[in-house]
């Protein structure tokens, strides 16, 4: 009698434990698979259990998508929040899917649906991985340019630090444990890089060049004046530094007089241009003859 009761008991316990297993299934929304079903039964009930999670970690993902690609916005630690996306997934699938029991069919469905699931929201995330790459390495070369340009520092050093940050970055934005690479796009920038600094370098070459050249002109043109300033010593002797120069207006006429005395020559012109002023200082001007007012005098003495 004592054995039919322990018996007893042990059968009521099992009954409770599987009606509350089947109870926390309920709560995800799958129903519990009556034994004896088939792994097409199986399969579906676990296929709407991972279309309700895709749905629920979608929400996240369009939340990232919408900061990375219409904001623009680089996301701090993309790869550990990437990471925890799919762990939740996988989490929540793993409590939510029918038990595939002993039945190898089954836990064959099961293992798929799981690789299957990950690879379904691994995708997006790989994509919106790839933009924030994009951005990192526009960031970076931003921060390179101002280096290179504001700084005194070399295009070398420039190009380490910009290449430093991208790195470390890039491998915060990375999931861990998957196959993304940011190899690519730090190829890619390095490149960029060097195009900028064999720009540079050409510019600056072109510069000196140009330098160089204008140096070159100038000092022929200094060297035909010194042959030029020999050959008129040989000419006409030795110029004198006195260089004197004046200009007379004959009065109430409109005759003017200039005179000037360069390098030992003397010119002499008379034109006549009319006074545009003579209206305002009345008939005989400032003075009736030979005055500051009508005679105009400089004088030049090089040593």
């Amino acid at each position: 009698m004592t054995r039919f009761l322990f018996v007893l008991v042990i059968a009521s316990s099992l009954c409770v434990w599987g009606e509350a297993r089947s109870s926390s299934r309920a709560a995800w929304g799958v129903a519990r698979i009556p034994r004896g079903g088939s792994s097409e039964d199986y399969a579906v009930a676990c296929e709407s259990v991972k279309a309700g999670i895709i749905e629920k970690a979608s929400m996240s993902i369009d939340e990232m998508r919408q900061s990375i690609v219409e904001e623009g916005e680089v996301i701090s630690d993309f790869g550990a929040k990437a990471e925890s996306i799919c762990n939740q997934a996988v989490e929540g699938f793993a409590l939510s899917a029918p038990d595939a029991g002993e039945d190898t069919s089954a836990a064959s469905v099961y293992d798929q649906m799981l690789e299957t699931l990950e690879a379904t929201l691994d995708a997006p995330l790989h994509v919106l991985y790839l933009q924030q790459l994009s951005l990192l390495r526009e960031r970076a070369l931003q921060n390179y340019r101002a280096a290179s340009r504001v700084t005194e520092t070399s295009d070398y050093e420039a190009m380490l630090q910009s290449d430093g940050q991208f790195t470390r970055e890039a491998e915060a934005s990375t999931r861990e444990g998957s196959d993304w690479s940011f190899s690519a796009e730090r190829t890619h920038l390095q490149s960029i890089m060097n195009d900028i600094a064999q720009t540079r370098k050409k510019l600056i070459d072109v510069q000196l060049k140009h330098s160089e050249k204008y140096s070159t002109a100038m000092t022929f043109l200094q060297s035909q004046q010194q042959m030029i300033g020999q050959l008129q010593q040989q000419l006409y002797g030795q110029s004198s530094p006195w260089n004197v120069g004046w200009a007379y207006r004959v009065p109430d006429t409109n005759f003017n007089v200039q005179g000037s005395y360069q390098q030992g020559r003397a010119n002499v012109q008379v034109s006549c241009v009319a006074d545009e002023y003579a209206p305002m200082l009345g008939p005989n001007g400032f003075t009736n003859g030979v005055g500051p007012g009508n005679l105009g005098l400089s004088l030049n003495l090089s040593v």
